[in-house]
């Protein structure tokens, strides 16, 4: 059974209906075909492409991707840029707030779709603020108020390079209460959840190397049944791999109590520290090929119009696949998705039925 088909079944169709839509298939290679377990719709100002153009543009290459959007907003002050627009975070001193439309607006995406195309996408919830502890309470409400859309949360912000500072508000931390009633709704109902953490801080002391990883691995530890993707290995563009960064997720990995944790190795930043040598692709690929039910393709790609553009971070990553075992690269780029997500999907359908909105 292909995976569209089980997609399909998850989305309670079956005979005639799965018989006609069964063979979707991809026409890329074997080596080059891959799942998207991280990519943005909009930008921080809430433009991009719409999911049928998303599809249009990765072709059959991508059969499978996650599809959210960003949740949070530029803040476009004329005082400060004038008529200068900014629309990333980093094109004006102007702070950032949470965007919760967002969510509704991944939802009639979706709906939108046909349900060839529907079976292509796991949408997730991203419009909430993991400071606040409605934050759960926000979630709950969008699956109520989508059944049958949403497959996780995510990808959302707890420490992360020059955004953090700039949320309005309370700034997120691994210690806040609110993040721990995210992730025991996560396990309730069965949502995956991408969470974006640096793994250490911007520059780190020697004494400060792991003050982040140890909140983050106490939190993990402390939600054993919710499904959690660490997006990016916890790397950036100032976090950059400190000497043991390798032996810090192996860390992870390696903790029986800590099964439930998988990395995505998105961003072409992390890319560019993976392929850096000869050495640290080997390196790298020896901890997948030891792990490698626990890490997934993703390109963190923004909003993009152009196809060769949407596979660069792929493309990137040609001495990783190359240095994998067919088996560990087939897991990584497409049969860890699959599997976290099919599970998922059957998790929150049955959730929903169980818990209907009250009219």
């Amino acid at each position: 059974m292909s995976v569209t088909t089980k997609r399909l079944k998850n989305l309670g169709l079956t005979g005639l209906t799965l018989g006609l839509l069964g063979g979707l298939a991809t026409a890329a290679s074997a080596q080059d075909d891959y799942y998207d377990a991280h990519v943005h719709l909009t930008n921080y100002v809430q433009e991009g492409i719409t999911a049928r153009e998303y599809l249009e543009v990765v072709g059959d290459r991508v059969e499978r991707s996650v599809l959210f959007g960003i949740p949070l907003q530029m803040h476009w002050s004329h005082r400060v840029t004038g008529d200068i627009a900014p629309t990333y975070y980093l094109d004006a001193d102007t702070g950032l707030y949470y965007y919760s439309f967002t969510d509704a607006y991944i939802a009639q995406q979706y709906l939108g779709l046909s349900l060839e195309q529907q079976a292509r996408f796991e949408p997730m919830i991203t419009g909430f603020n993991p400071a606040d502890m409605y934050a759960a309470d926000h979630i709950r409400r969008v699956l109520q108020t989508f059944p049958g859309v949403f497959s996780g949360i995510g990808e959302f912000t707890i420490h992360k390079e020059f955004v953090s500072a700039k949320v309005e508000g309370d700034v997120a931390s691994l210690i806040d209460p609110a993040l721990d009633r995210i992730f025991e709704f996560c396990a309730e109902s069965g949502l995956v959840a991408i969470m974006h953490n640096d793994i250490h801080m911007p520059f780190p002391k020697p004494e400060a190397r792991r003050f982040y990883f140890n909140q983050a691995k106490a939190l993990l530890a402390r939600h054993p049944d919710a499904t959690i993707i660490w997006a990016h290995t916890g790397l950036g563009r100032v976090v950059q791999p400190v000497q043991d960064h390798l032996a810090m997720i192996e860390e992870i990995l390696s903790d029986p109590a800590l099964n439930h944790v998988y990395f995505d190795i998105s961003w072409d930043e992390v890319a560019k520290y993976v392929v850096a040598s000869p050495q640290s692709t080997a390196l790298t690929a020896d901890l997948l090929e030891r792990y490698p039910d626990r890490f997934l393709m993703g390109t963190d790609n923004v909003a993009l119009k152009d196809p060769q553009a949407s596979f660069a971070v792929f493309e990137q990553y040609r001495p990783l696949w190359s240095a994998l075992t067919p088996a560990t690269s087939q897991k990584v780029r497409k049969g860890n998705f699959a599997r976290l997500f099919d599970a998922a999907a059957k998790r929150v359908r049955a959730w929903e039925k169980a818990n209907p909105a009250v009219q």
